[in-house]
């Protein structure tokens, strides 16, 4: 739509007064009124203060005028000076009377055009400003949900890697135990520092509020789906290749330091 247009089409829409409804102050709430919707607020709160003030000064100056011409109709027939003064003076104040309220009348005339117009600036203000402030809540909320997506990758992943532990744990004390035997373990568990055998979300922690616990056993069953599983496998073999081999490499130092010895 070209511009043309698109003022042609905005002059056919009746704007409702934006002022008056609570719910366009509501359009501001978080951020606040910039300085142009401020000023044209003013404005239109202005004239309608205006046109107020003009309606009531029209009320009280047609009672007046009625007043005053009751009182020259009075007074006509007066011949005495004291008569003739008051009829003069009402006369003088009943064309003044009349003037103002031709005033008055000619000014609330185009108040109504001078509020819409107002009004409409008001609602191309509104429509700048919100438009705006949805372009850049949209920007910030794709920011947000691009680091979502990647934090809850890693979070999957890092599930996997600790049930890996776990597993390699279990795995590793239960040869221990088939080895060594149970009454051997139990004199190097004294000494051993701390670990734990098991899933991690079980072991107690007296310190930890139940809403904490919740939050971590969620955790335990987030949805692989987005995981890219043999990557992280590969990366976890990977990693107990290079883990075995240093392993091997110290083992053949040690002889070669002892024969020195």
């Amino acid at each position: 739509m070209s511009d043309r247009d698109f003022s042609n089409t905005l002059l056919k829409i009746k704007v409702p007064m934006l002022i008056l409804d609570q719910k366009w102050h509501r359009l501001f709430a978080l951020g606040g009124k910039p300085e142009d919707v401020k000023k044209l607020e003013a404005n239109e709160n202005d004239l309608l203060k205006r046109e107020a003030e003009l309606k009531q000064e029209l009320k009280d100056l047609k009672k007046v005028k009625e007043n005053l011409m009751a009182s020259v109709m009075s007074n006509m027939e007066g011949t005495s000076d004291l008569v003739s003064k008051k009829l003069d003076d009402d006369k003088r104040l009943l064309e003044e009377c009349k003037e103002r309220i031709e005033a008055n009348e000619d000014e609330l005339k185009d108040i109504p055009n001078n509020i819409e117009e107002v009004n409409r600036e008001l609602m191309l203000a509104t429509m700048d400003y919100c438009y705006d402030k949805l372009r850049t809540n949209s920007a910030e909320a794709e920011e947000i949900t691009s680091w979502i997506k990647d934090v809850r990758v890693q979070l999957k992943k890092n599930v996997i890697r600790k049930h890996n532990r776990e597993i390699n744990n279990k795995e590793i004390y239960s040869y221990m135990h088939d080895v060594f035997g149970m009454e051997v373990l139990n004199i190097f568990d004294m000494q051993g520092g701390e670990f734990y055998i098991g899933i991690a979300d079980d072991k107690p922690n007296p310190d930890a509020s139940k809403d904490k616990s919740e939050a971590t056993n969620d955790l335990s069953n987030i949805d692989l789906e987005d995981v890219d599983l043999d990557a992280v496998a590969k990366e976890e073999k990977e990693n107990t290749v290079e883990e075995a081999s240093e392993s091997e490499e110290t083992s053949e130092r040690l002889p070669s330091e002892k024969e020195t010895d």
